[in-house]
């Protein structure tokens, strides 16, 4: 990886030590793992750059039904007693890997900075559950949580959905589907979402190796998760979207140095066409996965603020 570095004068001397202590501690890349491999691989050092675990007055593990009768695992986040508005949050992962203990840390920091109830959503992974798979849980899940906001204790009236990475694909796909429900989201909080069927855009090229994301890993969980005549399905890559007229509002956190960037810029671009409000923001010098190295990039911390106002604006107004 350090040989690669050269290439990128754009990373913050933060970033940049980062990428080189992960070189010199000579992990073996995800995608060279069976998936099973990899999501331990992951799940040991999801924690290791992130914020101070915040302490919160509510975490309660739930399970919501699935179409197939399957129950998925939730976890709610409240910073204070009694019903609070609602962040319905899918983690990243490549649809492989990742689950609600990895993002366990940012979504807490996320229900503190921003005083809403978080609901993560532990939807099924890829190879052994293919595309279509998590998106049928993510949409189970939070159309469940809008139907039960009272038995839950949330304040389900007031709904955002989130997510990082293929949970930002999750997210986003989502509020497509809750505008044709008819259920009401006041925003889509999307950090470096997954947005197009193929890697075609200039990002790609430009960051496609040496950086934490790599073209082969995009490659590698595609691999797991879908097939390629399934790729241009809209629900797999927004960007294929028919309509996204009267979509919910989208606050979009983004990485400088990731290969999704222009994907996700055209995404928020197809939004604005459709007369879609669009708050975004492009955080320099720093990689995919940037949020979770609180510890390491103060650009890290400052998307964490930033999310937290957008989502105290969109469901707090009054």
């Amino acid at each position: 990886m350090v040989a690669f570095l050269p290439q990128f004068p754009e990373l913050t001397p933060a970033m940049r030590s980062v990428l080189e202590r992960m070189a010199r501690s000579k992990h073996v890349p995800l995608y060279t793992l069976s998936p099973f491999e990899a999501r331990t691989a992951y799940e040991a050092s999801a924690d290791v750059l992130e914020v101070p675990k915040p302490e919160l007055a509510r975490v309660q593990d739930l399970q919501v039904p699935a179409r197939d009768g399957t129950r998925i695992r939730t976890r709610i986040y409240a910073p204070t007693a009694g019903p609070l508005p609602v962040l319905v949050y899918f983690h990243g992962g490549g649809f492989t890997i990742g689950s609600i203990a990895t993002h366990d840390i940012l979504c807490r920091t996320l229900a503190k900075l921003a005083g809403c109830a978080v609901v993560s959503v532990g939807y099924r992974l890829a190879p052994e559950h293919r595309f279509p798979t998590a998106l049928h849980d993510a949409w189970d899940a939070l159309e469940s949580i809008a139907r039960s906001g009272a038995v839950l204790g949330l304040d389900t009236r007031r709904l955002a959905v989130g997510g990082d990475s293929a949970g930002g694909t999750l997210a986003t796909v989502c509020a497509t589907l809750a505008r044709d429900a008819g259920i009401p989201i006041a925003l889509q909080l999307l950090f470096y979402p997954g947005c197009a069927a193929w890697p075609r855009a200039p990002s790609h090229a430009r960051y496609h190796q040496g950086l934490v994301l790599e073209q082969a890993h995009i490659e590698y969980f595609f691999r797991q998760y879908v097939d390629d005549h399934q790729r241009e399905d809209w629900r797999f890559a927004p960007l294929e979207t028919p309509d996204v007229e009267g979509v919910a509002p989208a606050w979009f956190g983004l990485a400088e140095c990731d290969p999704l960037v222009d994907d996700a810029l055209a995404y928020a671009d197809k939004l604005r066409a459709a007369g879609v409000p669009v708050d975004l923001e492009i955080y320099r010098g720093v990689t995919h996965e940037f949020i979770k190295m609180g510890r390491a990039l103060p650009e890290a911390r400052q998307a964490h603020a930033d999310a937290a106002l957008s989502l105290k604006k969109a469901l707090f107004a009054p």
